[in-house]
């Protein structure tokens, strides 16, 4: 069990078109935020700390599938908050998949269960479970026992209808790399989901607890300890090449345009998890957002960032334009020892800025201005 043929196919050749036109920045996948409310309150969340005017909006049907066709990314992840909250989310995924794309509903799984006669498998549709290890670990992250065991229900379930499942998987400081392999095995063997996705947590400036979070040298030291313990049943849902930067074995820039994010301030800058103001449209994202003022070694918000949000589509990009290398990656199997390749330089980096308040007086602002009520 894997990717679909028809989502590879796809793909490759969105990527090999952006390739051969010589086009600089693109969207991979599109990060869709319908909403910020969610039913759990994670500690190393930076997402929901909003006024209630705020967490009370949502996005229209109208307005995400316009996001999408505006953007053009061939993948959509619907992330928040907690998407199965918004009572159009069928009407989005329906439409989402009317249009060809590649849809990845994110969820934490409490309500997934109750909701699955609302949705068709499809080979469009995958339901990414927000799963962070075994039941002790994961419990801990969200902060509310027995969300492992609803969540395991529900990818059981889920898997049983037909649907494709995978696990999104957020490491955090202090998780030993045999217990990660363990929940390895049991995500892929005994749930049989199709794919993990793995990254270490961010650093986000609103999150409850700060200490939890990995920097890049223990990012890199973990990585490299659980793909030594790596076995040939483990199924990751991300290239061959981001995880051996994962590893410390490539040294990689960010590239945040590949994964944009629109949500209820419009599209954020510069990236999902950095919102440091909006603007309305795609096009003005792309074309007056100073990228060069953001990143690893650029800001000081970025110095401990290895998301995939920021770096999968830096990896898809290296592999595109060196498939040997990345062939070479996934048949001999990521470094785990040896030299780490060389760090980026921070050097250049400026401070990072304090900009929540602002952000939010602007948005707080411009709804009392057009008089925009909450929705429901």
């Amino acid at each position: 069990m894997g990717v679909p043929l028809i989502q590879q196919a796809r793909i490759g050749a969105y990527l090999l078109r952006q390739h051969l036109s010589g086009t600089k920045r693109y969207p991979l996948v599109l990060m869709l935020e319908p909403l910020f409310r969610c039913n759990l309150a994670c500690s190393g969340c930076g997402k929901i700390d909003y006024p209630e005017a705020i967490l009370n909006r949502r996005l229209s049907v109208e307005e995400c599938l316009g996001a999408a066709q505006e953007c053009g990314a061939p993948i959509v992840s619907i992330a928040g908050g907690e998407p199965l909250i918004h009572r159009d989310i069928v009407a989005i995924v329906t439409g989402l998949m009317a249009q060809k794309r590649f849809v990845y509903l994110c969820t934490n799984a409490l309500l997934l269960e109750r909701r699955l006669d609302d949705f068709t498998p499809s080979p469009y549709l995958t339901f990414s479970i927000h799963l962070d290890g075994d039941r002790e670990h994961h419990d801990a992250a969200v902060c509310q026992e027995g969300v492992f065991d609803k969540a395991v229900s529900a990818i059981r379930a889920a898997r049983q209808r037909g649907f494709r499942v995978t696990c999104n998987t957020t490491l955090y400081d202090g998780v030993p790399p045999e217990r990660v392999a363990q929940f390895m095995e049991f995500a892929c063997n005994d749930l049989g989901v199709e794919g993990v996705t793995v990254a270490p947590g961010f650093a986000y400036e609103r999150a409850p607890l700060k200490d939890v979070f990995l920097g890049r040298e223990r990012t890199r030291a973990l990585f490299r300890s659980l793909f030594a313990l790596k076995k040939p049943s483990w199924r990751f849902n991300q290239s061959a090449l981001y995880l051996d930067f994962l590893a410390g074995n490539q040294t990689y820039h960010c590239t945040p345009w590949g994964n944009p994010t629109r949500n209820v301030f419009g599209w954020q800058r510069p990236c999902y998890l950095l919102n440091e103001g909006a603007v309305p449209t795609f096009k003005a994202l792309m074309e007056t957002t100073d990228w060069d003022a953001y990143g690893t070694g650029r800001y000081e918000k970025c110095a401990n960032c290895m998301m995939h949000c920021g770096y999968e589509a830096t990896a898809v990009a290296d592999t595109v334009a060196h498939p040997l290398k990345a062939w070479r990656v996934s048949r001999e199997g990521i470094r785990t020892t040896g030299p780490f390749a060389p760090e980026v330089s921070f050097e250049g980096q400026r401070p990072a800025e304090d900009v929540f308040d602002e952000v939010v007086a602007c948005e707080m602002g411009q709804r009392k201005q057009h008089h925009i009520p909450a929705a429901e």
